[in-house]
């Protein structure tokens, strides 16, 4: 099946790669042309375990090619995809303007019929309001479908190859075969596609993301709890995940979420209700939590060190979570700003995320990033984990204490390390609810 996919981000590539994978023709755009060069030489633009295997076998197999026209992508496509970005704007609301700007140009050079499916996270009525512009500017048949991507960064390669389901809204008998189709290959037993209608599926996406952003601040507002009554979060957690009703997913406390989706997401939920006269309350308080969160590690680090002014801290972890190198709202950001402005000196580590961490920080004036993860702890008086990268589950720490100033300071915000251990080597831990 001939596919185009607009955008080149998180969605759109590892949409691109994993259809063409599956022995479909795919053209790929973006109207960045230093990216879409780096991917004609083969760069990955963005770290993802897995991707620029992909890519490279596909692109190599003539399966998969890039390119900066839209027109190109519109005349290539029976299948059109648009993961184009929707960033929020000042009212939390998402910005709409790029998938709407594509969808017109992309009408603009329609020369045959096509299915054109709404990839990017878009509020509810948005396939309908793109399905009215594309009618505006072309005669050809178009059929706009919504199907919400449920990929999680560090895992995306996979999550989009083995799918634990795939919600299609779209009302076209013929559009809804041909979908079928496409996606049917994804499946080697049973086939979990669920077909609804566009507005439906576009509330499904928002509907998940605000649950699990849900749990994360109920699990971390009932940390908060432990540490006040004297309690263990850990114990808790696997008490409420022992439930079936329950389960024990997204309920590990930390220093809140961010990344490019649940903070989004939550806005733009809460900015559709607003505008329909609901609150949707337990939404807000989520979001409200986790705001709150992020600035738990600075707290702890006061409580534990006095006036940090001066000190020396080391960061471990930058992006918003594992395996990725993005830090679009990562809790590391809350706490190094704060910590700058609070006058401590940073030293800084992550596997991945270093450069993009620099540039979104701004003015770091007090923080360097280095290299090695040993490298940050020399001379720290404190620790702070915000990602728990899996290089850093298992350090040594006896070599830690001896490059640390005296009475070294640890805080844990995953809670991945072993408070009796640690103590034992001379370390003063906090760690989250514990």
């Amino acid at each position: 099946m001939k596919v185009s996919v607009i955008g080149t981000g998180y969605v759109g590539l590892v949409a691109a790669a994993g259809f063409a994978d599956h022995g479909n023709d795919v053209i790929c755009a973006d109207i960045d042309a230093g990216k879409i060069q780096r991917l004609s030489e083969g760069e990955i633009p963005i770290y993802e375990p897995g991707l620029d295997v992909l890519v490279e076998r596909n692109v190599a197999a003539g399966r998969l090619q890039f390119t900066t026209s839209n027109a190109v992508a519109a005349k290539h496509g029976e299948v059109i995809f648009m993961a184009v970005g929707t960033p929020s704007s000042a009212d939390g609301s998402a910005n709409l303007s790029y998938v709407f700007d594509a969808a017109k140009e992309l009408a603009q050079h329609l020369d045959h019929p096509a299915i054109v499916v709404d990839k990017s996270t878009v509020p509810v009525g948005t396939a309908e309001r793109v399905g009215r512009i594309m009618r505006e500017h072309t005669q050809q048949r178009v059929v706009v479908a919504s199907n919400p991507e449920f990929l999680k960064e560090g895992t995306a390669v996979d999550d989009f190859m083995h799918p634990d389901r795939v919600i299609i809204g779209v009302d076209d008998e013929e559009a809804r075969e041909v979908l079928h189709r496409l996606y049917k290959p994804f499946f080697r037993q049973s086939v979990r596609i669920l077909f609804m209608d566009s507005r439906s599926a576009e509330v499904t996406k928002y509907a998940c993301n605000a649950y699990l952003a849900t749990r994360v601040s109920f699990i971390n507002d009932i940390a908060n709890l432990c540490d006040l009554v004297g309690a263990d979060v850990e114990f808790v957690r696997s008490g409420m995940g022992m439930d079936p009703r329950i389960g024990n997913r997204f309920l590990y406390p930390g220093c809140g979420y961010g990344g490019s989706c649940f903070p989004k997401d939550t806005r733009a939920l809460l900015n559709t209700a607003r505008e329909h006269g609901l609150s949707l309350s337990l939404v807000a308080a989520a979001e409200r939590i986790n705001e709150a969160q992020k600035l738990l590690l600075v707290r702890k680090t006061r409580q534990m060190c006095g006036d940090v002014e001066g000190k020396t801290v080391a960061l471990w972890g930058l992006a918003f979570k594992p395996n990725t190198d993005d830090v679009r709202e990562a809790p590391a950001l809350r706490v190094a700003r704060t910590l700058l402005t609070d006058g401590a000196k940073l030293r800084m580590h992550d596997p991945e995320a270093a450069d993009n961490f620099l540039r979104e920080l701004g003015d770091h004036t007090g923080g360097i990033v280095v290299s090695d993860p040993y490298q940050a702890v020399e001379q720290a008086d404190a620790l702070i984990l915000c990602t728990e990268w899996r290089q850093y589950r298992s350090p040594d720490f006896a070599k830690i204490k001896t490059l640390m100033k005296a009475n070294p300071v640890i805080v844990d915000g995953r809670n991945q390390w072993d408070r009796k251990h640690l103590e034992a080597l001379g370390f003063r831990y906090t760690g989250i609810g514990r």
